[in-house]
């Protein structure tokens, strides 16, 4: 299904559909992503942050302490419990 369609330029350079920047989401300084999946490239909104700036907000001074499976479940559902416990 073809949304609409863009000219490339001698310079390579390529205007984004109106249709394409409002489904997007997209405005001046946005960054798109491209990715080739075989024949196709896909363009989308690119994230604004990668794992790696959320683990430093997250932790900024130290590594966590590596957990397993069984620990991180018996720490959600103690959360769960708590946060949804009746007074």
């Amino acid at each position: 299904m073809s949304i609409a369609l863009s000219r490339v330029t001698a310079q390579g350079q390529v205007s984004i559909p109106a249709a394409v920047r409002r489904l997007l989401a997209l405005g001046p300084g946005s960054v798109i992503e491209w990715q080739a999946r075989g024949d196709q490239v896909i363009v989308r909104r690119a994230g604004r942050y990668s794992s790696a700036d959320l683990h430093q907000v997250l932790f900024p001074d130290a590594v966590p302490e590596r957990r397993n499976a069984a620990d991180l479940k018996d720490g959600i559902r103690r959360y769960v419990r708590r946060r949804h416990a009746r007074d």
